[in-house]
């Protein structure tokens, strides 16, 4: 079961904080400067917003992007399905990873988890981990205020336990775009940020080449590959391109001798690579 743990803001978030603390103090001691006040501001949050809009970095808080140095050293990789569960799609993507016996995690969002707990159930059972992708998968998910976020983060994370008697360890934002006020929540309920490595863009896309081709660039130990199972693009043929895409991906990790594993497991030796 994930536990709270202490916050502790990052620079970008102290440093934001003392931005608008001196602009109070400035308007207080010298009123006329409040163009200059509002300028700082803006940029303040013009930064910010960059921020937000770079799923892979680290400026507002924590992020894993890569498997810990100690799965490199087991050559381990972890495949990773967002958006799901989805009835048509996950069973097919389930019996994908049994057949090479590969481990995954699957970020579900919390209304579908509660749709689907019998699938949900399925994902467990079959030895995969079921992580915190928020429960309405908004896209106005990272401008939401801390409450908006808090009741989006505890009502999956509340959800998905209820179902697999289990606590998400990890959470992913939707699009990957992280709130500059989503680390106390996190904390609160001892997530763990996550990521990727790479993506396929397989919501978009539905050439299964082009997929297949960005997840195996440099591919190698240590990848976090991003993949989804609810609402996947097509292919000509009309078929889920994470189902056109899987079986090579699966060749190319056992070719090169890379195991794939869920995110708790990958992560239980504690520090980030």
């Amino acid at each position: 079961m994930a536990s709270e743990r202490t916050w502790h803001p990052v620079l970008a978030i102290q440093l934001s904080m003392l931005v608008h603390a001196a602009g109070v103090v400035v308007l207080v001691l010298v009123p006329s400067l409040w163009p200059w006040v509002l300028g700082g501001l803006v940029v303040n949050h013009l930064l910010l917003t960059a921020a937000v809009l770079w799923p892979r970095g680290r400026v507002l808080g924590p992020n894993l992007v890569r498997l810990p140095i100690a799965a490199v050293a087991r050559n381990e990789v972890s495949l990773n399905f967002d958006d799901g569960p989805d009835p048509e799609v996950t069973p097919r993507v389930l019996d994908l990873l049994d057949r090479y016996q590969a481990r995954a995690s699957f970020f579900c969002i919390g209304e579908k988890a509660a749709a689907f707990p019998e699938l949900v159930k399925e994902i467990a059972r079959r030895g995969h981990s079921v992580e915190n992708h928020s429960h309405r998968h908004s896209n106005a998910f990272a401008f939401y205020g801390l409450g908006g976020l808090r009741r989006e983060v505890d009502a999956a994370q509340a959800a998905i336990a209820g179902i697999t008697g289990r606590s998400p360890a990890f959470f992913r934002a939707p699009a990957g775009f992280r709130s500059p006020l989503l680390d106390p929540v996190m904390a609160a309920c001892g997530l763990r940020y996550v990521t990727w490595t790479r993506r396929g863009f397989d919501t978009v896309h539905g050439d299964a080449e082009s997929v297949l081709r960005r997840l195996n660039r440099g591919l190698g130990p240590g990848d976090i590959l991003l993949m989804h199972d609810g609402a996947p693009a097509r292919t000509r043929e009309g078929e889920p391109v994470v189902l056109a895409v899987l079986p090579a991906l699966l060749d190319q990790l056992a070719a090169r001798g890379l195991k794939s594993v869920t995110l708790p497991d990958a992560c239980r030796d504690g520090a980030e690579a």
